[in-house]
């Protein structure tokens, strides 16, 4: 079983950044994707960006491209999503997701951080 927790998120203005972080129990996520998702209101939920954990490879939907940096820490066994340049259309509910053996399947969320971009 991974639990993961999500922490960092908060209310910024238009242009401000935020730095989410992810904690994750498991000692070693070899072979494993981790991502943060997103859900507006009245919105699906969105994938954001993903990271493989071996090679730190790296995917972003196009929307936040040059504003938002995922990445990992080894020795802390946390992800984190580095946010600048925030926009309104930013405020969601973020979300850590973990994805074993590369299976196609996230199998396993945290409970999501509300982050706010005010105009």
């Amino acid at each position: 079983q991974v639990q993961l927790v999500e922490s960092g998120g908060g209310l910024v203005q238009a242009g401000g950044s935020l730095r989410l972080s992810c904690a994750a129990s498991r000692r070693s996520f070899d072979r494993y994707r981790m991502a943060w998702f997103r859900r507006a209101p009245g919105k699906e939920r969105e994938f954001v960006a993903s990271i493989t954990w071996n090679l730190g490879t790296t995917n972003y939907v196009d929307s936040v491209k040059g504003r938002f940096t995922i990445s990992r820490d080894f020795a802390k066994n946390t992800v984190t999503l580095q946010m600048n340049s925030l926009k309104p259309e930013d405020t969601a509910v973020y979300y850590c997701a973990a994805q074993p053996n590369y299976n196609g399947r996230y199998d396993y969320w945290g409970q999501g951080t509300q982050v706010t971009v005010s105009s």
